[in-house]
């Protein structure tokens, strides 16, 4: 039985190593019936650096999805990952060790990530494991795996043997300062304080007017050497002379032509637009469009090249200054000043990006846009109103996505080129994983042109190209030799059930997910799709390390339980961000102690072997249970919807009202089966009802009072309705009056135990009588049948000033006066008062419910009581 008070200092621990331990929510070894089997596609954390509160947030609501599921009769995989190749880990690691990756061997300094790596993720397994987290640690995995790296390689073959994946030289969006190409994903928009200006440029042909110049503004003067091209809108009449003329570029001194396109913006600047190779996805439209010259003028660590004549050398921001400082010295500065505007930026380090002409590999997504939106309608989404960011971000893709990374993090391409011909070299699946850079080419000479010298490709798959295969790495989707086909050690589980993630990342992970598994399978990755939001300040501002507002999740549970931040965090509305409070932590601290202190006094209450049901409930006793199914229907109902906070709320709302503080109180002092066993069934019922959320005390209450042979409560059935039935509306009045006697005791400064002479109730009660007279200490309790003897009395009329102050002016103070008198009467729908008639609108009665006879009235709900002591 539970002694003394619950100390979660030494309780939680205790559970997490025995659930570590006793591998206690493993999935089984054997085969599972796909019907019973539920998988959750888990989020692998990148590998940056700590533990931080939106780990712990979105990890407790999985936590909670796995936690009810494994009680509903599933079997659960709920794995674990890490997500260490890519760009964040390649950082930590030249941070923690300073060193640069450029100074190693690929699989040299990918060692040393490892290396790095590991420390961190032990210590995040470590966290995950303090926060009560039911993963099975069994079933974990790491993206720079070799395993993970063999599937994320033959998931690049099987797309390149579809024909879904091409290499292509073109213009890529790059990041100057990670030095690589990155996809339209990694880009957001920031705002950016610059300069609009305004530059002069010399037209070198002659135009019918004599005009001889022309402006254009640009935010971006380190792109002049890169100007191929002038635009104007085909309906500016004012610029069209100037169409199928010729310009100099101030400073740079190249000749361009002066081109019609319907996509210049009219409204920005002066009209006339440059084109540079490039400046953003129009240059990239006009250049493709109009056949333009090729003019590299920035060069992939953000400095100016060749063609920026004595500006080569400098950094784009440098040579920005110069170039403005020497446009006003020859007078092609007409203008300048200062602006805030969008800016497109790397997300993972916020510069700027630039549009390089590069070599890189893509997988096609633009021509099946409509089908990747189809497989998104085909999963449940929670909330259903998140499927709009997903259609939106496909509604506006403008790229293939772009796969290779020019990094030393991340998995090889499995490719090698001729060298004479360029001819593509594909791994043989069998050898994967393989690394070009150290391994040879499957093949001795160039089917192509015979020519027995290769080049390795030196770059790196795409995080996300790897991390969107989750549901595969899980499912063990492997190449079979012997067979010729791709096969699943774990078919059951695929598609997997829900896909837990931020609404953060549903451009990211979530589009990349369908894309990779659909084109592998020909089914969408998952069933459902439930999107959490993010962790905010109590100002409800978004955490940063910058405005110091970050929460540290070892802080927080140094003062409160674990099972504190569970119940805090399922106080979310799915989809919505939720502000970090102290007091939703505090609120689950007395949660847990109501749950045990409660449960110390049904303990006391009971035997300590299970009461069998009896023949017959007493009439309270039956309605307390069958109240109870229809919160289990409600409960169950939210949890299968996701709707955590709706569920915690409901159960915490009945447990400590209408059980604890109406039930107990009623059948205290009560020794006979009946309340035995509903004492006995409802608590063990709450105990699980609770333990998806308040994890580890449960547990500790299952085990000292249920359990016969160590079992757990989370591998024990959720509760069902029991269909017991009762009459719930006069249970519920009977409850309702037993509340109003309570509060007028305390109201009268009289103890709960003193006696109340003699109590009228005119409700329908009459089964609960013995309950309402027992639990109160009522001498004489007299139930009517009919309607109380109560009158509705009008106590004041309150004036509405919005109209009666137009309407009357000066003579509202006699209004009010005689109010204040009772000097009025009521007419109809008139008040008739200071020689005046107000209509309906300019006035409110006011009325109360008074008794006329003897005794104190109280209202209880649906029913009246009359206490008469």
């Amino acid at each position: 039985m539970p002694r003394g008070d619950y100390n979660p200092d030494t309780a939680e621990p205790k559970w997490q190593s025995t659930w570590v331990t006793d591998q206690t929510y493993a999935y089984p070894d054997e085969s599972v019936d796909p019907d019973t089997a539920f998988s959750i596609d888990t989020p692998p954390p990148t590998v940056s650096g700590s533990l931080h509160w939106g780990h712990v947030y979105g990890s407790i609501l999985q936590d909670i999805v796995a936690r009810y599921h494994r009680m509903s009769g599933n079997e659960v995989l709920f794995p674990f990952g890490y997500d260490d190749n890519g760009i964040a880990s390649e950082r930590l690691t030249e941070r923690e060790l300073d060193i640069r990756h450029q100074d190693y061997e690929r699989r040299e300094f990918q060692k040393r990530c490892r290396e790095v790596c590991r420390t961190y993720e032990d210590e995040f397994t470590e966290k995950m494991q303090a926060m009560g987290i039911s993963i099975d640690w069994e079933n974990t995995y790491r993206t720079i795996s070799p395993e993970v790296q063999r599937i994320s390689q033959l998931s690049f073959i099987d797309l390149y043997e579809q024909g879904r994946e091409y290499r292509q030289k073109a213009p890529a969006i790059w990041c100057p300062e990670c030095e690589t190409a990155i996809s339209q994903v990694e880009t957001e928009d920031a705002e950016h304080d610059s300069h609009f200006h305004d530059i002069e440029f010399a037209l070198t042909t002659e135009t019918e007017s004599g005009r001889d110049s022309f402006v254009i503004s640009t935010t971006r003067p380190e792109l002049l050497p890169a100007c191929v091209a002038v635009f104007v809108h085909p309906d500016d009449e004012e610029n069209a002379e100037l169409v199928g003329k010729t310009a100099e570029i101030p400073i740079f001194g190249q000749t361009v032509s002066i081109i019609e396109d319907e996509r210049v913006d009219m409204e920005t600047g002066s009209g006339i637009v440059m084109c540079c190779t490039f400046g953003d996805q129009t240059d990239i439209e006009w250049y493709q469009a109009h056949n333009l010259d090729l003019r590299i003028a920035i060069d992939e660590s953000g400095h100016l090249t060749d063609v920026a004549g004595e500006y080569e050398g400098l950094h784009s921001d440098a040579a920005r200054g110069s170039i403005v400082s020497d446009l006003d010295d020859v007078d092609a500065l007409v203008d300048k000043r200062a602006i805030t505007h969008t800016v497109n930026v790397h997300e993972r380090c916020g510069t700027g990006v630039e549009f390089l002409v590069t070599k890189q590999w893509y997988i096609d997504v633009l021509d099946k846009k409509d089908e990747y939106l189809q497989a998104g309608r085909e999963m449940e989404w929670f909330p259903e109103k998140m499927f709009t960011r997903y259609k939106h971000w496909i509604d506006g893709l403008q790229w293939d996505w772009l796969i290779s990374r020019q990094r030393s993090s991340g998995i090889p391409f499995p490719v090698w080129y001729c060298e004479e011909c360029d001819y593509e070299v594909i791994a043989e699946k069998s050898a994967l994983p393989v690394d070009p850079l150290s391994d040879e080419p499957p093949i001795d000479a160039c089917p192509e042109c015979g020519h027995t010298e290769f080049i390795p490709e030196s770059d790196v798959l795409d995080t996300w190209a790897t991390s969107s295969l989750t549901p595969l790495i899980n499912s063990g989707w492997d190449w079979d030799d012997s067979a010729g086909e791709f096969t699943m050690d774990r078919p059951e589980i695929y598609p997997m059930s829900v896909r837990p993630q931020g609404h953060d990342i549903i451009s990211f992970w979530l589009f990349h997910t369908v894309i990779k598994c659909y084109e592998h399978t020909g089914e969408v990755p998952f069933d459902s799709v439930m999107i959490n939001g993010m962790v905010l300040d109590e100002n409800r501002e978004k955490m940063s390390k910058s405005k110091g507002n970050v929460v540290d999740p070892d802080a927080v549970l140094e003062k409160y339980p674990v099972d504190a931040a569970r119940y805090w965090a399922a106080g979310s509305a799915i989809g919505d961000d939720l502000p970090y409070q102290e007091k939703g932590l505090r609120a689950g601290e007395k949660l847990i102690r109501k749950l045990w202190n409660a449960s110390k006094l049904v303990d006391s209450m009971t035997p300590d072997e299970p009461v069998a049901r009896p023949d017959e409930l007493r009439a309270i006793d039956a309605w307390l249970l069958a109240a109870l199914d229809e919160e289990i229907e409600t409960i169950t109902s939210r949890l299968e919807t996701r709707e955590f906070s709706k569920a915690r709320d409901r159960l915490r709302s009945f447990f400590w009202g209408t059980f604890c503080d109406d039930y107990l109180e009623m059948v205290k002092g009560r020794e006979d089966d009946s309340a035995a066993y509903t004492l006995q069934t409802a608590h063990n019922r709450f105990v699980r009802l609770f333990a998806p959320i308040l994890a580890h005390v449960t547990e500790e209450l299952y085990a000292d009072m249920y359990a016969t042979d160590d079992e757990s409560v989370h591998l024990q059935p959720w509760p069902q309705p029991l269909g017991i039935s009762a009459d719930r509306a006069a249970g519920a009045m009977a409850i309702n009056v037993v509340g109003a006697l309570r509060k007028y005791k305390s109201a009268n400064q009289l103890s709960l135990n003193s006696e109340l002479q003699t109590v009228e109730v005119y409700g329908d009660v009459e089964a609960f009588e013995d309950d309402i007279t027992s639990v109160m200490h009522i001498n004489e309790l007299v139930i009517h049948e009919g309607e109380a003897p109560i009158e509705s009395a009008i106590t004041g009329i309150s004036l509405d000033y919005s109209v009666v102050g137009p309407q009357y002016g000066s003579q509202v103070p006699d209004i009010e006066t005689a109010l204040g008198q009772d000097d009025y009467k009521l007419v109809g729908d008139e008040l008739h008062v200071a020689g005046l008639e107000l209509a309906a609108d300019a006035f409110e009665v006011e009325k109360e419910r008074q008794y006329a006879g003897e005794g104190e009235f109280i209202e209880a709900g649906d029913a009246i009581v009359i206490v008469n002591n």
